[in-house]
């Protein structure tokens, strides 16, 4: 089995979420999951009791909805809820303190989307110690026994279809290879970055080995191809130096770039433009607005489609049946070693998103849907 660590509208998306909770039994439980309940913990707690949810700062639109999912999501639930989200400089001294305060609180349960992975075990030994269940939500925490569950999109299997799209884009394009590109991965600090790359990586490498694929400036290892804190200007400014360093005399034509998100994406296109070069075939994640819209009107190759609603809903779903002292439903019990433990998790499906699909990926939201006519 494969092991690493981590395998990261308003109304309606309300309303869905809330329809999704009050469909969902106390005890469901996925004949795939395991029959243990590995918090200890979990005996049941006041329908009324306190939630706590700690997310990173607010650097993707998905981040931003999900504030909102799970504020009123929980409501709707009947609980109490804490959601916060870390400091715009993303430290992770702000989400530590904020996860200690909801344990102060008496949180029963803590939904935690990392901002720094692997500097929480401290928060989530407190929080196991004090009786509360912690969920990792779409972010691995790593290097701690004490995690209880994690709920994500399958975050290697994302990865696979960003590197497939990139290939499917670049044939589309020109028939026949060799194919140049480049490659970009997330923040070091998200431990979903690494797995994003990984499987990624698992498509493009057989054909970097065959030489139909080569990168251009020949930086491979994701300590070069790294965003610190996902962001737009910093992916900017390495597809700058790129683009001067190894495509600027003209010998080289570039062909498509592994980009890890949409925020990336954009910012490298960006680039690309601005150095008077084509827009090569660039990947992406998240299904933000700007990059569904370039992906519309050609530009953007493609991203990735991981329905916040959902997952925020599949969150909930676990925090009810750990009210009712069942087993929160899982169906993966093998692929997510944190580095102390394997994490029973539920994953979801992502969904590729290209030019030609939109329009069926996008049919039941109504934010997206209005952008593929």
């Amino acid at each position: 089995m494969r092991k690493f660590l981590t395998r990261s509208l308003a109304v309606s998306a309300v309303a869905l979420v809330a329809l999704s909770v009050a469909a969902c039994g106390g005890s469901d439980r996925n004949d795939s999951g395991t029959g243990s309940n590995p918090s200890g913990a979990a005996k049941g707690f006041a329908k009324d009791a306190l939630i706590g949810v700690a997310l990173p700062s607010k650097t993707s639109e998905n981040w931003v909805l999900a504030g909102d999912l799970f504020t009123n999501g929980l409501k709707d639930a009947g609980f109490k809820s804490d959601v916060q989200y870390a400091g715009a400089s993303t430290t992770v001294a702000d989400q530590q303190s904020q996860i200690s305060a909801m344990i102060t609180k008496g949180a029963k349960v803590i939904v935690i989307g990392a901002t720094d992975a692997a500097q929480l075990g401290t928060q989530v030994k407190q929080a196991k110690d004090a009786g509360a269940v912690v969920i990792a939500y779409d972010r691995l925490i790593t290097g701690t026994k004490d995690l209880d569950y994690y709920v994500a999109f399958d975050n290697f299997k994302v990865g696979q279809l960003q590197g497939q799209a990139l290939l499917d884009g670049m044939k589309a394009k020109k028939p026949t290879g060799p194919y140049t590109i480049e490659l970009f991965s997330g923040s070091p600090d998200d431990n979903n970055a690494g797995v994003f790359f990984k499987g990624a990586m698992d498509v493009l490498q057989p054909e970097i080995d065959k030489g139909n694929v080569i990168v251009g400036s020949g930086q491979k290892d994701v300590k070069q191809t790294a965003i610190q804190g996902w962001k737009a200007e910093g992916a900017q400014a390495r597809m700058d130096s790129i683009m001067t360093s190894t495509y600027a005399a003209g010998g080289k034509t570039l062909d498509g770039v592994l980009s890890p998100n949409d925020t990336l994406a954009r910012a490298i296109i960006t680039s690309v433009k601005a150095a008077g070069k084509p827009v090569p075939v660039v990947t992406g994640q998240d299904s933000e607005v700007e990059s569904v819209k370039s992906i519309m009107a050609g530009e953007q190759y493609s991203t990735i489609n991981k329905d916040t609603r959902k997952l925020v809903a599949q969150t909930i779903k676990m925090v009810q049946a750990l009210q009712t002292g069942g087993e929160p439903e899982i169906n993966d019990t093998k692929s997510y070693d944190n580095g102390s433990k394997v994490v029973p998790s539920y994953l979801l499906a992502p969904v590729i998103v290209t030019k030609a699909n939109a329009a069926e990926a996008y049919a039941n939201d109504p934010k997206l849907a209005p952008l593929t006519k």
